[in-house]
């Protein structure tokens, strides 16, 4: 799958090489579209000369067009080169790969998916991990009054995490009623649409009805869309925090970082995945915050948000679908599985 040009998706036909030393060929089953961050890339919204993803090898060039992309798949190795373990031969395993029907891929940069897991659950693993992300770097408390504005995949699996706490409040944002509904069945005790009327009196009750402890003590950005920042601040309470997990690319919005927003204390955080945040990384690295993103997917099974799936060949309906139609998608996949 290559992005010719915003808004211009096209499949193109390689011929399939035998692995080198130290190599795999893994046929792919199923590779998952970010919905977030492929979109920026489908409208032309990413910034130029930024290396496309500086963790992953395969592309860690400057973005620019024609390019492959992709970081979710699923397949089968089906071929090792020299000085590879046989044993690998038939493993279902992951790939932070583009979208493509079959991989060659260095040995140390498969990652084998649990035999109990689904392949459909296995395919969202790196939006599991990024949820787990935020979570770690909002650290929720027992008791507290949360909202996450933005029910992509990434949030509703943020808010599915989230609700394994004894929150006092858990309270999702978004204007897609699909995604509303999702997240009630996910935990949450209200869902609101920002778009609604009176909507900040409906948030405000929703956080704390009785209004003893006003405002949010950690909200969650996860739109996509900076204009959205006002919101969040807007119903963090005193000393709330605010994580902004977004990644918005060129698109900005003027903030009002005033009033409620200098006189309330409110902290600001900045959430990414590629890294650890450096307050874990005498506890954490990456490894173990992967290891524990795949108890999360067994625990949750998200293969129940997918609601699209797309043959390769059709990819560019399936981008059309996200950009044109988002309030009827939630996380579409490609299916190689002829």
């Amino acid at each position: 799958l290559i992005f010719e040009a915003p808004h211009k998706i096209a499949v193109e036909e390689t011929a399939v090489v035998r692995p080198a030393a130290g190599q795999v060929l893994v046929k792919t089953m199923f590779s998952a579209i970010s919905p977030g961050t492929e979109m920026l890339f489908y409208r032309g919204q990413v910034p130029e000369a930024m290396p496309v993803d500086a963790t992953i090898d395969a592309l860690a060039g400057e973005f620019s067009y024609p390019l492959a992309y992709g970081y979710a798949l699923v397949g089968t190795v089906t071929a090792a080169g020299p000085q590879v373990d046989q044993a690998w031969l038939g493993q279902t395993v992951f790939v932070f790969a583009a979208h493509q029907s079959h991989v060659i891929s260095k040995v140390g940069e498969l990652i084998p998916v649990p035999a109990d897991l689904p392949p459909q659950d296995a395919v969202l693993l790196p939006f599991m991990e990024t949820a787990v992300s935020f979570l770690m770097d909002g650290q929720p408390l027992i008791g507290e009054q949360v909202v996450v504005f933005g029910q992509g995949v990434i949030g509703l699996l943020a808010t599915r995490l989230l609700a394994e706490y004894p929150l006092a409040s858990l309270v999702p944002v978004d204007p897609f009623p699909m995604r509303r509904e999702y997240s009630l069945h996910l935990g949450a005790n209200q869902a609101l649409d920002p778009g609604a009327g009176g909507f900040e009196q409906q948030l405000a009750a929703a956080i704390q009805p009785d209004g003893t402890y006003r405002g949010a003590d950690l909200v969650f950005e996860l739109s996509g869309n900076p204009q959205v920042l006002d919101q969040a601040i807007a119903c963090a309470g005193f000393d709330g925090r605010l994580v902004v997990g977004s990644w918005y690319g060129r698109k900005t919005a003027p903030i009002d970082l005033g009033g409620h927003f200098h006189r309330s204390q409110i902290k600001l955080v900045s959430s990414q995945v590629s890294h650890i945040a450096p307050r874990w990384r005498g506890r954490f690295d990456k490894t173990r915050r992967l290891q524990f993103a795949w108890k999360m997917l067994d625990r949750c099974r998200p293969q129940t948000l997918i609601t699209h799936r797309f043959p390769i060949s059709e990819a560019a309906l399936a981008y059309q679908l996200l950009d044109e139609a988002p309030d009827t998608a939630v996380q579409v996949i490609l299916d190689y599985n002829d």
